[in-house]
Order: structure tokens, then sequence, then C-alpha cells
């Protein structure tokens, strides 16, 4: 790699991602924050956290969560993991635990002290995909007095703001997704023609 490429601020930035320990303490697992951004990316995805099966592979939506969500988008492998197309990074770096109705949220401290920082360096990004509750919660100021449904049905005014709040695509979600047929009548092709706008899908 190219020293020019090796110093650039997002680099320096991501170096100091991968070698955070803030959480320890409070991790099951050793740290490893998992994410992909590049300057080039014009769409960004934030989700919740690694599950455990992201953290042992090293690869975001690396698991049936992100075969929905490539679904949704309509994008195959290929596409979804350029770097040049897609930006991926979730409110919480690294694996946060097992609760009793599934993963830990994503760990409270990871957000405030990387995305500020990350965002900036992101300069092509024209839309920012907020994937659950948690992603809702850091980006939309309304989201404290809404439902996730209720984020998700206003979905329209957030697009306006480049923002496009999605619930999570773990088949946890699927009765939820069931009783909602709406969701994949009006914001599942929403969403492809706002990629198709960003120009990272045909």
């Amino acid at each position: 790699m190219p020293e020019s490429v090796k110093s650039t601020p997002l680099a320096a930035l991501l170096a100091e991602v991968r070698a955070c320990t803030l959480c320890t303490a409070h991790l099951p697992l050793c740290p490893r924050p998992v994410l992909r951004v590049d300057a080039r990316a014009s769409v960004l995805i934030i989700g919740q956290a690694p599950g455990t099966r992201v953290h042992a592979s090293g690869i975001p939506w690396d698991d049936a969560s992100g075969e929905r969500l490539r679904s949704w988008m309509a994008v195959d492998g290929e596409a979804f993991y350029d770097p040049a197309r897609f930006a991926i990074m979730p409110m919480g770096f690294c694996y946060p635990g097992k609760g009793k109705g599934g993963d830990l949220p994503p760990r409270p401290e990871c957000a405030p002290l990387w995305h500020p920082r990350i965002r900036p360096l992101l300069p092509k990004v024209q839309l920012t995909l907020l994937i659950g509750r948690y992603a809702h919660l850091g980006y939309l100021p309304q989201a404290r007095q809404q439902t996730l449904e209720a984020s998700v049905r206003d979905w329209r005014a957030a697009l306006k703001q480049g923002l496009l709040p999605l619930p999570h695509p773990s088949p946890r979600n699927n009765r939820w997704l069931r009783e909602r047929p709406w969701f994949e009548a009006e914001v599942v092709p929403a969403l492809r023609a706002a990629l198709r706008q960003a120009g990272v899908s045909p």
C-alpha cells in the first residue's frame, strides 16, 4: 500500500479504532471492532453491534441478518462489500454479549466516541441506512418519543435528510415483519430507489 494511502486521516483513525480497548471489562469476548469504511463510499450502513458469527469472521453482516438486508437492498455480496459503494459501521463496534432476549445492546461508549470522528471523513455519503432501534435512537432525535414502527413509518421525512430508518433484518423480527406487510410494500421499494439514486445499485 502506498505511503500516501497509509497516512490518510481515515486510515490513521481506523488504526486507532481497531486498537480500542475502552470496553474490555464489559465484553464477554476480546475486543474486535468490526467496521468497513472508505472515503469513496456513497452509502453508509449503520447497524447495531456484531453478533458472535460476525465477531468470529470479522466481516460485517456475515449472517442471516445480512442475507435479508441484502435482499431488501437488491444487491449481491460483491456489491455490498464494495468499499467504493458502501461504508459499514454499527453503533457498537464489538460484540456486546448475550442477554435474556438476544444480544445485549451496543456498548453506549462506542458511537459517541467514534462516530463523530469517522463521519466527517466520509465526504461522499449521500444516504445513511439506520438499521434497528439503536441506530434510530442514535441518529433520529424524535425516535425516543416513537416506537420502532413509528420511526420506520416516518421514513419519508427522514429520507429528506438523507437518512432511511429500517427495522433490523434479524430472524428474530420475522413476526414483526409478517404483521406489517406495508414495510415490504412501501419501504423496501423506496430503499431500492434511494440506492439507485445514490449510484450504488442498478
